[in-house]
């Protein structure tokens, strides 16, 4: 007589579904709860619930704010079914509208982990982007959207960076060196715009305005063709000026 299989059970990953029910705990609680009360109610020790708390922090699910948890942007982003691309394109068809209004191709940027992300580019073919002939993650050094990032980090982070890439030249204009790098992201002023030209590519000029939102660092910036830099600096400014407004029309996370 044939023995029949018996179902194979699934598989589960017990960290996940501890991190679920610490989920479902933190939903009860529109003005947050603290992690003793998560770790109770999940039925957890509570340094377990400490280390998942922390890691659903860092990823967005949960946030914490005078001592408890909330849930965070990602879980409504989520629930909407709103994914990372869908965000870029929504940040890409936002900032068209100054890429129109500028005439020029308008770049936004955030430094995620370490390291430089073109989150959105909104440019056309009568103001084209810049050709990324070189890494913008490993030439931070050498453009204005990769020196506002840098210019916004505290001094370890910036010198982690620059460990991990370091200060070459690209152009016969770009930076000499390391500690003239150094001394040029240190002048820059809060919130001023940062300026090169033809540090990256020849014949192309940029400019980026700084944005931050906690510790989180990102930058929007613009470029232009060379025989157009008496434009760039009005059309910086005028960028800078409008961020504000900018930011609201997106409505993004800035934590992509």
């Amino acid at each position: 007589m044939a023995t029949v299989p018996r179902p194979t059970a699934p598989t589960l990953i017990g960290s996940v579904q501890r991190a679920l029910r610490l989920l479902e705990s933190a939903s009860s609680y529109p003005d947050g709860a603290p992690a003793k009360q998560l770790a109770r109610e999940a039925g957890l020790p509570l340094p377990t619930a400490y280390h998942l708390l922390r890691t659903l922090t860092y990823e967005g699910y949960l946030r914490r704010e005078n001592g408890v948890f909330l849930l965070g942007d990602a879980v409504h982003r989520l629930a909407c079914g709103e994914t990372p691309q869908k965000r870029r394109t929504k940040i890409a068809d936002s900032i068209g509208h100054w890429r129109d209004t500028i005439g020029a191709p308008v770049y936004f940027a955030v430094y995620h982990e370490g390291e430089i992300d073109l989150v959105a580019v909104a440019d056309s073919p009568k103001a084209p982007a810049v050709d990324e002939w070189a890494d913008f993650r490993e030439t931070a050094y050498a453009h204005a959207i990769g020196q506002c990032l840098l210019s916004q980090l505290d001094e370890p982070a910036r010198l982690d960076h620059l460990d991990r890439h370091p200060v070459g030249t690209l152009t016969p204009h770009s930076v000499p060196d390391r500690g003239a790098l150094l001394e040029r992201l240190a002048s820059v002023g809060r919130m001023q715009p940062v300026v090169e030209r033809q540090e990256y590519a020849i014949g192309t000029v940029c400019a980026a305005v700084p944005i931050t939102a906690g510790s989180t660092a990102a930058a929007l910036a613009i470029s232009m063709p060379l025989d157009q830099q008496e434009k760039l600096l009005g059309a910086v400014e005028r960028l800078r000026r409008e961020i504000g407004s900018l930011l609201t029309s997106i409505a993004f996370s800035i934590s992509i």
